[in-house]
């Protein structure tokens, strides 16, 4: 007997912020329609017939927020049944990092506001939502540590203790500046430049570093084990 299968798919975007005195955020939209009218919620949507998922996680993003992101990365597919209310939908996640002041952001088409949250203060969140954020998180702090993704959230040049607190941030525990210090500068793709912090006050400013794309993924290829 033949299946009649009535199922949508939809896309929602964890986009991750970081600033060094506020720490980590994800960027919500506030609903304008039902279900969950007005209640904050991922940005996202359903998928069109003429896109791919690639394409309609960027096209959510830029109508709901006003945010374009170079690199997301999928995050993982939720498919409980009663998770819409509406109907049968099963949501293709993805998570990516951007800085939050790069943008300025622009709620439209399903939603009436978009702003950032800190991660430790967020709202009541639309369907599964907060289960969605609780994966990202995860997957973020895992992939941290044998990957260093977190380079986006940082200026070109950065002082050293800006990579510190972003680690911090992220895994929310303290670490062992001088062992991490150490254990990420053995690798080579960090480098110190001939420039100083600007500091305001006393005290001798430190030098500022960057990070060396092209190093890190030439160490890779050849089989780097990149872990803090």
């Amino acid at each position: 007997m033949e299946e009649i299968q009535n199922i949508k798919v939809a896309v929602d975007a964890v986009v991750f912020g970081y600033k060094a005195k506020e720490g980590i955020s994800i960027l919500l939209i506030k609903r304008k329609i039902e279900p969950f009218q007005s209640s904050w919620a991922l940005p996202g949507g359903l998928v069109k017939n003429n896109e791919t998922l690639g394409d309609a996680i960027e096209r959510e993003l830029k109508e709901e927020t006003g945010v374009a992101i170079n690199y997301l990365e999928q995050l993982y597919t939720f498919s409980k049944i009663e998770r819409d209310p509406r109907n049968r939908v099963i949501s293709v996640a993805y998570y990516g990092l951007i800085k939050p002041d790069a943008f300025q952001l622009e709620a439209d088409t399903d939603a009436i506001d978009a702003r950032w949250f800190n991660i430790k203060k967020l709202p009541d969140l639309a369907f599964d939502h907060p289960h969605i954020i609780d994966v990202a998180i995860k997957r973020l702090r895992g992939k941290i540590t044998y990957e260093p993704v977190g380079f986006e959230l940082l200026d070109k040049k950065f002082p050293f203790s800006d990579l510190e607190k972003l680690y911090s941030a992220v895994l929310d525990r303290p670490i062992d500046r001088r062992n991490f210090k150490k254990k990420i500068l053995k690798y080579g793709f960090i480098e110190e430049t001939k420039e100083r912090q600007q500091l305001e006050g006393a005290g001798r400013p430190g030098f500022l570093y960057q990070f060396n794309e092209a190093k890190y993924f030439d160490l890779k290829q050849k089989g780097i084990t990149f872990e803090v």
